[in-house]
């Protein structure tokens, strides 16, 4: 029997999420919905969407998939109406989505500036507005903002997304007090390095494997999951009274 919690706050409640076909997002829409709550969420990566999908036929409300491309402003906001369409009001926004490609500084243009902030940053900005109105009729909601640990640590090989990550923190303090004035809590949720498939594939080697064993104070690997469940409680009653902060959850980097 598991031992993790279960949330009654987050049954039938509709939650938005972004990037939510594979890795850390696609933990997300497992843990929302066996919580029984009614989840969308949107991605450009049809056969990681069939997947998800395929492995959550038993939960109570099957997840809608919507293919989006979320560096598409409109595309973005007419997703979130289809959206609504299907699961209700949204109460619960994730902005998970991005992508760490690396690259360096004498690589970039005008057009990869843009297209690495319209995958890091903008559409946070965008689906939190478009969901706006829906926690403001329903007097509250929770909006979870993806940083990243990689621009605290001064991690190289991406300074546009080590600054897009950085600017994510930036939007959580400067909405913080607005929305909480409508009883809408708005929290940054900080990774660690998860080990993804993705981070497997790409990154994770015997040079990473001896980091991970030096400098994080837990043993093992930081999995998606971990930071779900953080999720979980950031979309709860439980969590009625925090907004306006970082919750970290790196297993101890140091």
């Amino acid at each position: 029997m598991s031992s993790f919690a279960s949330y009654p706050s987050l049954v039938d409640r509709s939650v938005l999420i972004t990037g939510g076909a594979s890795g850390i997002g696609a933990g997300f829409v497992e843990h929302f919905a066996r919580q029984g709550a009614r989840v969308a969420f949107l991605d450009v990566d049809d056969a990681g969407a069939r997947q998800v999908l395929a492995g959550l036929a038993d939960v109570p409300h099957a997840p809608v998939y919507l293919h989006c491309d979320l560096t598409d402003v409109g595309a973005l906001q007419a997703a979130v109406a289809t959206a609504r369409t299907h699961i209700g009001p949204i109460t619960v926004l994730v902005n998970n989505a991005a992508n760490d490609v690396r690259h360096a500084l004498a690589e970039i243009d005008v057009a990869g500036f843009e297209r690495n902030v319209a995958v890091n940053l903008r559409h946070q900005v965008f689906a939190t507005q478009a969901v706006l109105p829906d926690m403001q009729a329903l007097g509250g909601g929770s909006i979870i903002c993806l940083g990243s640990t990689g621009w605290m640590k001064k991690n190289g090989g991406y300074p546009l997304y080590a600054m897009a990550k950085a600017a994510v923190r930036g939007f959580v303090n400067g909405m913080a007090r607005e929305l909480g004035r409508q009883h809408i809590r708005i929290n940054g949720l900080i990774p660690g390095w998860v080990i993804t498939e993705k981070q497997r594939a790409l990154w994770l080697d015997a040079e990473g494997e001896a980091e991970i064993r030096r400098v994080q104070c837990m043993p093992g690997y930081l999995m998606a999951d971990d930071l779900a469940r953080m999720a979980l409680f950031l979309a709860a009653d439980d969590s009625r009274m925090c907004t306006g902060q970082d919750f970290i959850v790196d297993g101890g980097w140091v």
